[in-house]
């Protein structure tokens, strides 16, 4: 009978030093790589997004509550004015005397002044100074003009739908309390065409009685060039007022801002 031989094969392991080197080895790559992205992320990511930085953004506000009647006081002339009173003349029949005749006598009106009047008159159809508060707030937004700032003072506004390159975009815009009772508190924002699409969002307006508005200037900086670059003003953007009407709430507006 032949013996049957068989074959084994031995693979060949690593040391345990070894293995134990080569996790070192990779912890250290591990941290040097990790270095490397912090010193990477913080020189040259600041300068990447440098340019994605948000808009400037400068706004003036001018207030103007609603009109009052007009009143019109008459204050009349001072000066005196006599009273018609006068006293009968006093007369003294004659006697049949040889004495010298008996004259006559007269009482003269002592004048008196007249009284001081002063009447308030309201001018135009008013009937009261003080409206009456009722149902409930309209706040409305117009666009007036837009233009350009030459300068970074919102009153160096210049009207125009042509922007020159590298000019501060500007707007005109009113909002008007249009509605019956008082709004409060309220807030705007401004969608503008800037590079990063920028939306501004204002601090808590002041209260509108009704017929209040407040009259705006926004100017801004890093806007998009070409045509129909459009600015959108939207109040009470999020509802928080409760109105008689939101569909007038948001008004737009475009311009052309050329390019260098």
């Amino acid at each position: 009978m032949t013996p049957t031989t068989e074959n084994t094969t031995t693979e060949p392991t690593l040391p345990q030093g070894a293995l134990q080197g080569l996790a070192i080895v990779g912890f250290i790559v591990l941290v040097v790589a990790g270095v490397w992205l912090a010193i990477y992320t913080a020189r040259f990511v600041p300068t990447a997004v440098e340019g994605l930085s948000s808009a400037a953004v400068s706004l003036s506000q001018f207030f103007t509550p609603a009109k009052q009647p007009s009143t019109l006081v008459v204050v009349p002339n001072t000066a005196t004015s006599t009273v018609a009173t006068s006293t009968n003349a006093t007369t003294t029949a004659p006697v049949a005397t040889s004495a010298a005749p008996t004259k006559k006598t007269r009482t003269v009106p002592t004048p008196k002044p007249g009284a001081r009047t002063e009447h308030t008159y309201l001018i135009g159809d008013a009937t009261s100074t003080t409206p009456t508060l009722h149902g409930l707030p309209d706040l409305a937004t117009r666009i007036t003009a837009v233009g350009y700032l030459t300068s970074t003072s919102t009153s160096s506004f210049v009207a125009t739908t042509t922007i020159p390159a590298g000019a501060h975009v500007a707007v005109k815009f009113t909002i008007t309390n249009i509605g019956t009772n008082v709004a409060a508190p309220w807030v705007f924002s401004a969608s503008l065409p800037t590079q990063v699409n920028y939306i501004f969002n204002s601090a808590i307006q002041q209260a509108l009685n009704p017929g209040d508005h407040i009259d705006y200037v926004l100017g801004f900086d890093q806007a998009n060039t070409g045509v129909n670059q459009t600015i959108s003003i939207t109040v009470n953007p999020k509802h928080v007022v409760a109105e008689s009407n939101f569909n007038n709430n948001s008004a737009s507006a475009s311009v052309t801002v050329l390019g260098h």
